[in-house]
């Protein structure tokens, strides 16, 4: 993937506590605040000196042999370290250690702290991976303190070089049925390159290729998941690569997760009725599939078109499948659609449906509309047009009639030449 690494040893950052104390302290009176300030001096003073005379000359070195190893999981990512090989015995000491990894996708730093010697986590190895460790030492040896090492080992991997061979990637996740993942190519891309999809995610050992390739202009521009390809409710990691005459394109990795790209599918069921108090009342059923439909939020459309022609409209958002409306006049009609997407207990994206057929009240029936339905516009551009062809079939017989008139003296005189011409032969 065109990655290196190096490691390095930096002094950390200072302590949280100070900040917090002074933190803390801008928040009292000045007559409370010096008194608080002398008094923690001597306590942070005694701290200070019991931790140098009980830990001497004890401190903990960084880690060692600090790595990334890429099982080929498209982003799902082992770091590996080994103890300092000065560590204490573990019969004084007890070791652990502080992982710190760089997670580009909050853009934050993220820590934690394991006995362990190896962690899994998951990257964007479309930019650059960095991962640091620290020592920290507790126990018997530090009289129940923890004593951090005062450098960290670090491993920074940089990121491919930019151009990836596609852009664009969206991934939609039908109804929970089907997935499909499409992309656009890179302009730079060369004509005879040959693209590949790759997926890989917790319940496979080893990544796949896509199952079933979208082929466009005849080239593939996607990837269809059919049936139970994909897991519900599981991260995935792609890459998309390719290879032409020149080499090695430049690979594209995303990371989703497939509760966050779903895309429920239209509703049909729409029942509109009127009660005893002459209040529309409209109700609908989820979308068949395998969204669950307590995940789903509702969005309705509500139209009403009056007497003058004028249409307003009306956008509610609900996680029911009913609502009522108390109606204005009799002679205005009333209109509802509706669409779907999961709500945000259970994802944390997606893509709203596409929206229902128009249920109306009173339901006119649909069809051809009659004479006396047709808007005055529709008369006047008919006008138009047959003033246009009349005005233009005139011309054309004026022009037609000007045009024999002409040709006719012109006949007379060829006649009378030709007539000539003979005559000087026969003599």
């Amino acid at each position: 993937m065109g990655y290196y690494t190096h490691s390095v040893s930096v002094s950390p950052a200072p302590l949280r506590t100070t900040l917090s104390y002074r933190q803390t302290v801008g928040l009292l009176p000045m007559a409370s605040r010096s008194w608080l300030t002398h008094r923690a001096a001597l306590v942070l003073l005694a701290l200070t000196w019991r931790h140098v005379a009980f830990c001497g000359g004890l401190t903990a070195d960084p880690p060692e042999d600090l790595e990334i190893l890429d099982p080929g999981h498209l982003g799902r990512l082992e770091i590996r370290w080994s103890p300092p090989s000065s560590s204490v015995s573990a019969r004084e000491c007890s070791v652990r250690y502080q992982l710190e990894y760089f997670d580009a996708y909050q853009d934050t730093w993220s820590a934690i702290r394991t006995p362990r010697r190896s962690y899994s986590a998951q990257f964007d190895l479309m930019k650059d991976v960095r991962v640091r460790v620290y020592t920290l030492l507790s126990g018997p040896c530090t009289n129940g303190t923890t004593i951090q090492s005062s450098r960290y080992t670090e491993v920074v991997q940089k990121a491919p070089a930019a151009g990836a061979a596609v852009q664009d990637v969206t991934c939609v996740f039908h109804n929970m049925e089907f997935m499909e993942c499409k992309w656009k190519a890179n302009p730079k891309m060369p004509t005879d390159s040959q693209l590949n999809l790759y997926f890989w995610h917790k319940e496979l050992e080893h990544a796949e290729e896509c199952p079933k390739y979208i082929i466009s202009g005849g080239i593939r521009s996607g990837c269809t998941f059919m049936g139970n390809s994909l897991p519900d409710f599981t991260d995935i990691n792609l890459c998309v690569n390719g290879s032409s005459h020149e080499g090695a394109l430049t690979p594209a990795f995303i990371s989703l997760q497939t509760q966050n790209q779903v895309k429920p599918g239209t509703t049909d069921k729409l029942y509109l009725h009127t009660d005893r108090d002459a209040q529309l009342e409209l109700e609908w059923e989820g979308p068949a599939g395998g969204v669950p439909g307590d995940c789903l939020e509702w969005e309705v459309e509500h139209s009403r078109q009056g007497l003058d022609g004028r249409l307003t409209s009306q956008h509610i958002l609900t996680q029911d499948t009913s609502l009522t409306v108390n109606p204005g006049p009799r002679n205005e009609r009333y209109c509802f659609r509706v669409r779907s997407k999961l709500h945000k207990y259970c994802a944390h994206g997606g893509f709203w449906s596409e929206w229902s057929r128009p249920t109306c009240h009173p339901d006119f029936p649909e069809s051809e509309p009659g004479w006396g339905q047709v808007p005055i516009y529709v008369y006047v551009a008919v006008g138009v047009i047959i003033t246009l062809v009349l005005l233009m079939s005139v011309w054309a017989v004026l022009h037609v009639s000007r045009w024999r008139q002409d040709k006719k003296p012109y006949s007379l005189l060829t006649n009378l030449f030709a007539r000539s011409s003979l005559t000087v032969v026969e003599a």
